[in-house]
């Protein structure tokens, strides 16, 4: 039977997709791959939305977040977080929450975690998706009142749909979001616990409070008591712009002139320097920009890039600062030693970046296998695609034996050491929407292997200490067993007391170092047996389950 062939105008069933729609169907873009990850990607988003926020208001943070269970199920969890933040005005929580790609973050060129006006509405999304229910809010936002919204979000319009909305009076600030969501509760590997944890070490002004569904309580106290500086907004800088932006810059300016374009819309180019560019790229500065054209707009771009700028300003980053970084690590990992570095910032494609590095060695970190990597980019925890991240190329291609640890055919290095590395920046170059890996350029790995080894030579010159330490004590400790035998002899061949000859060889001993400190020998193994129950629950953490991951 012959085929009936179909015409252009009966094919032309195209319609427009909403972006929640695309998302709907394309959850997994988002980190929404399988119950256990979806539970930490909605509270991953809540978190860090509430450590922005009080960044921002200048509060030291004070989160809560609980998983409940809901039900006799193991699969559907009411979750809640709350923070101390300066809550959300009235209007604008229905957007925030019910809307995808809105937010105040994505045109702007400052540090920030959340950056694309996504995390917490894809949250509500998800929440709608496995369970139907609506996402409830609650803010206070210093008004006298506590506003109350539950909502869904409409997939087809991209927009909230408020079920209800009510307000009370209410002192204080603040934010607390409560969902109800389909997930799967595990410890250890990419867990919630696990990423609170590591949470709270690049974090350290924070305090995070922690119920999981089994009722314990988990308490991450802050040990800095002051928020790292505050970045500011920038200008985007000539060395980072493509063709397409200039061009869309020049069409929407408010700027009468290409010089005042230039000079205000873009970092480190002054008055002089615009008129300079324009020359270059034979255009007459005084023209409006919106008529410049597509080919004047490529010429103007190439002088852009070939003029001799300075780097833009780097007061948009807020790194947490290296004192902070070793202040973390010790409360969290409690090893027996600690250091960290914080370069100076530098900028790969006209975008400003900073590196900060953190070894520790020893203490409640496992002695066999392995040395644990903790992965930030702008104060968050990168928990998945650790291979994929240039963060572990850079820690795989330093060479760790020249500080001292075990390196085999240039894989990862292994031993009783924690290396924590964090990357801040305007613009992390993620390898997904997911927030997992950071992309491999090669200007990023190679200020990160700087760092490692700025910090890695500290690491070395402390272990070749203890290395002779340990020598001494033994050499001291074989001494000490013939001490005896030997001044006996002294004294018969001398014909002095023995007292004397006893009083001499110590003189000796003390000028050699050669002492056996009995009592730092007992206090180490006293430090052995003492474990409390905090040492315990980081012992159970660190004893990482396979954390197997299960489809949706």
């Amino acid at each position: 039977m012959a085929q009936t062939e179909l015409t252009a105008q009966q094919m032309a069933s195209a319609k427009e997709v909403s972006v929640a729609e695309f998302f709907e169907k394309n959850k997994h873009l988002l980190g929404y791959e399988n119950l256990q990850k979806s539970l930490l990607t909605c509270i991953k988003e809540a978190v860090d939305n509430a450590l922005d926020a009080c960044e921002e208001a200048r509060i030291l943070p004070t989160i809560y977040v609980e998983i409940k269970r809901v039900g006799d199920t193991n699969d559907k969890f009411k979750i809640i977080i709350e923070d101390n933040g300066p809550g959300i005005v009235k209007k604008n929580i229905p957007k925030i929450f019910g809307k995808l790609l809105y937010g105040s973050k994505f045109h702007r060129l400052k540090q920030s975690r959340g950056q694309q006006g996504i995390g917490i509405s894809a949250a509500v999304l998800y929440a709608q998706l496995t369970t139907g229910r609506p996402t409830k809010i609650y803010s206070r936002p210093s008004d006298t009142f506590t506003h109350i919204f539950e909502l869904h979000l409409n997939t087809q319009k991209n927009e909230p749909e408020i079920v209800s909305e009510t307000s009370v009076p209410g002192d204080g600030h603040g934010t607390r979001i409560e969902m109800d969501i389909k997930g799967k509760y595990t410890r250890g590997k990419q867990s919630v616990l696990e990423y609170l944890l590591e949470s709270a070490i690049i974090n350290p002004y924070a305090t995070i409070i922690f119920l999981d569904p089994d009722n314990e309580k988990f308490e991450f106290t802050r040990v800095v008591e002051t928020l790292p500086p505050e970045a500011k907004e920038i200008q985007p800088h000539p060395e980072g712009i493509e063709l397409g932006i200039l061009i869309r810059m020049l069409k929407f300016t408010q700027a009468r002139n290409l010089r005042s374009f230039l000079s205000n819309e873009f970092s480190r180019v002054g008055g002089t320097k615009a008129g300079e560019i324009c020359d270059v790229a034979g255009i007459d500065a005084k023209i409006n920009p919106t008529t410049v054209t597509r080919d004047e707009a490529e010429k103007l771009l190439d002088a852009m890039q070939k003029a001799k700028l300075q780097n833009p300003p780097t007061d948009c980053l807020s790194p947490i600062g290296f004192e902070s970084v070793e202040k973390g690590l010790k409360k969290e990992v409690i090893p027996e030693f600690v250091t960290a570095i914080t370069r100076p910032p530098t900028v790969y494609a006209g975008r400003p970046f900073q590196i900060e590095v953190g070894i520790a060695y020893g203490g409640n970190l496992n002695k066999e296998g392995a040395i644990q990597i903790y992965r930030f980019a702008n104060k968050m925890p990168l928990l998945y695609d650790q291979s994929a991240c240039a963060i572990t190329k850079a820690v795989i291609q330093t060479d760790w034996k020249r500080y001292g640890l075990n390196q085999s055919g240039g894989g990862m290095p292994s031993g009783p050491v924690a290396v924590s590395v964090h990357l801040a920046s305007v613009w992390v170059p993620y390898t997904s929407e997911g927030k997992e890996a950071i992309a491999s350029y090669p200007e990023i790995i190679k200020e990160i292997k700087l760092a490692i080894q700025e910090a890695a030579r500290k690491l070395g010159a402390f272990l070749s200490a203890r290395h002779r330490e340990h020598m001494l004590r033994e050499k001291a400790s074989i001494f000490q067993r013939y001490a005896e035998d030997l001044v006996a002899a002294l004294a018969n061949l001398t014909e002095k007391p023995i007292a004397e000859i006893n009083v001499s060889m110590q003189k000796m001993l003390d000028n050699k170092g050669l002492v056996v400190d009995e009592e730092a020998e007992k206090k180490e193994v006293s430090a052995e047996e003492d474990e409390t129950e905090d040492v315990k629950r980081r012992k159970e953490y660190a004893q990482r389950d396979d954390g197997a991951e299960e489809d949706l």
